[in-house]
């Protein structure tokens, strides 16, 4: 998955970009660690319930001049990206993903588009 300006995961309708203003220290703030290329990653977990192991990672990385970023839910182990939009009975998952981003969009890190 490449880079892009705006982004979003598979199967929701949201669409979301960096907010202009996003510095470094804002992403760390917020849980990013800087990877070795200079990149900015972020691996929250989204599941159902805690502690259950067996949910999703919301993986988000954000390119080193912070004007670019790509984002995806994958399986528990990080190896393939899922649509947790597709069914109903994943409503608690779907509404941990939009709390978090919300949560970023509230700290000054994303905007919606």
């Amino acid at each position: 998955m490449a880079f892009t300006k705006e982004a979003t995961v598979e199967g929701s309708t949201v669409k979301y970009a960096l907010n202009p203003s996003v510095k470094r220290f804002t992403l760390r703030d917020n849980g990013f660690v800087e990877t070795q290329s200079g990149n900015f990653q972020l691996i929250r977990p989204i599941e159902a319930t805690p502690q259950s192991k067996e949910g999703f990672k919301l993986k988000i990385t954000v390119n080193r001049e912070l004007t670019m970023f790509k984002m995806s839910i994958t399986t528990a182990d990080g190896l393939r990206a899922v649509n947790i939009f597709k069914s109903e009975d994943l409503k608690l998952n779907q509404d941990k993903f939009y709390f978090l981003m919300d949560g970023m969009i509230d700290r000054g890190v994303f905007v919606k588009k």
